[in-house]
């Protein structure tokens, strides 16, 4: 079995269901501290971050990831336990498999195999790993980014090891993200018998108009770096528990994917205007948002699709679409960020997997992009 292979398999078997880390950082840390890693531990509150670093000097490339899943849902729905790695036709099965044990096995390793083939290496390379990227991600890669920075330890470069491949593994290189805002909505009516509507006010009801123009508003054109922005409604529900009873409340969630062409006060302010122009009683909670970013082509970019290029012969495609990563909290510190990882096809899917001949090609991938940055 190859090493790799090996290490993933370990990492699947630990359950480790947002905020848990089940003990993955620590066997990734053991697999690097031989080699001479500083391992460090940055927890907060029930999140385990760790930062592993080999070198005291500049330039800094880091590689980042999360070792936290999300629950794994019915678990009799699965071909096999989600915890227990399993092999079928050339892929690998388990929660966490393709989001992202397989990323960060690939990254550890590849940092391990550069320095065990560049012991002396010129400037530095790290690991920082979190289990809170699938959570609320408040306690992870946000609060170990400000402590380094504190000290002035910032980040040249950074890969975040996130899937983002579509097809096959490289075929797409993350260079930004749209930003995402969601809020809570509860619209209050007065609930009655359903044959006397003139002493009721049926939220549904009100709620209908607001629902059409925020669901038809164009909020922006986008740019040639990101599509418009998107709005989708991922709930709405009200129901007072039976047939002959208008309901007292309606209560919606949902959530906008944004360009850089808005901001989170602007969405926020012209949907409030709708609410209070359709003359709605209601409140609404917004959850914090995640700003968007991006990373110009550069050097890094460059690297990146070059060794892509040299280690599997393929012509990597910059992109900013998908979800968020914690790739928006690196960016400001001045790092160029880019995320590569295998493909997204399975994640948060019954039965995820990632192909098996994916797992040498990243751990190969990355070590390349590791020479080409810090042995010029």
């Amino acid at each position: 079995m190859s090493e790799i292979l090996a290490l993933c398999r370990d990492l699947i078997a630990r359950p480790s269901v947002t905020p848990e880390d089940g003990g993955c950082q620590e066997s990734l840390a053991a697999r690097l501290e031989p080699l001479g890693f500083v391992s460090e531990p940055m927890p907060s509150g029930e999140v385990q971050n760790l930062w592993i670093r080999h070198g005291t000097q500049t330039p800094l490339l880091m590689f980042a990831g999360h070792t936290d899943v999300v629950p794994p849902g019915p678990l009799d729905h699965w071909s096999s336990d989600p915890f227990t790695p399993t092999e079928r036709d050339g892929f690998l099965f388990g929660r966490g498999a393709a989001d992202m044990k397989s990323g960060i096995a690939a990254m550890a390793l590849a940092c391990a195999h550069f320095v065990e083939e560049n012991p002396d290496h010129p400037g530095s390379v790290g690991l920082l790993l979190t289990s809170d990227e699938e959570g609320p991600a408040v306690d992870g890669t946000q609060i170990a980014i400000q402590r380094l920075q504190e000290r002035g330890e910032i980040p040249d470069w950074c890969i975040v090891g996130e899937p983002v491949s579509r097809e096959h593994f490289g075929d797409v290189i993350k260079n930004g993200r749209r930003g995402s805002l969601s809020g809570h909505l509860t619209v209050r009516g007065i609930q009655g018998h359903i044959a006397y509507p003139d002493l009721c006010d049926n939220p549904i009801h009100r709620f209908a108009p607001a629902l059409l123009e925020l669901t038809q508003t164009k909020w922006d054109q986008g740019n040639e770096d990101f599509p418009p922005t998107s709005f989708q409604f991922s709930a709405v529900t009200s129901d007072a528990g039976a047939d002959n009873v208008v309901p007292g409340e309606l209560r919606a969630h949902f959530n906008l994917r944004y360009s850089t062409e808005v901001n989170a006060e602007e969405l926020q302010a012209r949907i409030e205007e709708v609410l209070n122009r359709t003359e709605l009683d209601y409140e609404i909670d917004w959850l914090p948002a995640s700003l968007p970013y991006r990373t110009p082509p550069g050097r890094l970019t460059a690297v990146c699709q070059e060794a892509l290029r040299e280690v599997i012969g393929v012509e990597a495609e910059l992109s900013t679409e998908g979800g968020t990563s914690d790739g928006r909290f690196i960016r400001p510190t001045g790092a160029e960020v880019v995320e590569v990882g295998t493909v997204n096809r399975s994640i948060h899917k019954i039965d995820e997997h990632v192909q098996i001949t994916d797992l040498e090609a990243m751990v190969e991938t990355y070590c390349a992009i590791t020479r080409k940055l810090l042995l010029v």
